[in-house]
């Protein structure tokens, strides 16, 4: 393989990137500095809940709560400010999140120390962890998007928990114009989709239209986790990778896929 290939291995790609836009240009960034071309079209738009006042009522009462759980990076920036702008975190309240990239929001407000699985970034990951197993007699605030998944809430319940649910944003399908997506297909300039959520692949189904969903099904598909891959294939798309979690993981399935590819052909 070229030095140009090892160094920048994503050369002459050009890669959809999905995530909402405050969240794409870390993405966007890596897969430039690999040498690939990254086009963003948010396929999803983080939106304010109609009425808040469950959430703050909720925020209003942490104290009596033993550890709250904030499901995504999105219900870290949605929940934390307005709790900090109404009260402090209880000393005692422990905190838990998903994954990697919840916790380093969480960092991001001051709040360390929080339960996360390392490796898979998932609601099933952390019901594994020792720290959940025996939730008995708790109560949990699960902060969260509107019409979030039940398992997290469901498993803790049924394991004895007190469950109750801070839900402080809502998903919606961005009013975007395909165009810049048909052109590049229809100029044979975009080789992968990168999506980080079911809701946001299924909204990217619609939003290119009949016209450019051909072109959609047939584009390499690159997600971060199993479920959003069996989405995909529901959908009909014919190459779909599963990658490694995050940002990062994204990247490094992208290079791979790629370099493989370059590889063949060489």
């Amino acid at each position: 393989m070229s030095e140009m290939a090892t160094s920048r291995p994503l050369a002459g790609r050009r890669i959809v990137v999905t995530r909402p836009v405050h969240q794409a240009q870390a993405l966007a960034r890596l897969i430039e500095a690999a040498g690939g071309r990254p086009l963003l079209f948010p396929a999803i738009e983080i939106r304010e809940v109609d009425d808040p006042r469950p959430f703050l009522d909720l925020v209003d009462r942490l104290d009596a709560f033993d550890l709250a759980v904030f499901i995504s990076p999105n219900a870290v920036n949605r929940a934390i400010q307005p709790i900090l702008e109404r009260r402090a975190l209880p000393p005692r309240l422990k905190v838990a999140a998903i994954g990697g990239a919840s916790v380093k929001a969480l960092a991001g407000y001051g709040v360390s120390g929080v339960i996360a699985p390392r490796e898979r970034y998932d609601s099933e990951a952390l019901l594994e962890l020792p720290e959940l197993a025996q939730p008995a007699g708790m109560r949990v605030a699960i902060f969260r998007g509107q019409g979030g998944r039940e398992l997290l809430g469901e498993t803790l319940s049924a394991r004895g928990a007190q469950v109750e649910y801070g839900e402080c944003y809502r998903r919606g399908r961005p009013e975007l114009d395909p165009a810049p997506l048909l052109a590049a297909w229809s100029n044979d300039e975009l080789h992968a989709v990168t999506v980080t959520s079911s809701d946001g692949l299924r909204n990217l189904f619609e939003m290119v239209g009949g016209s450019g969903r051909g072109h959609l099904l047939r584009t390499p598909l690159f997600a971060p986790h199993p479920r959003i891959a069996e989405t995909a294939r529901g959908l009909a798309f014919e190459k779909v990778i599963v990658t490694g979690p995050g940002d990062e993981g994204l990247l490094a399935g992208l290079i791979a896929f790629f370099s493989a590819r370059a590889e063949k052909r060489g």
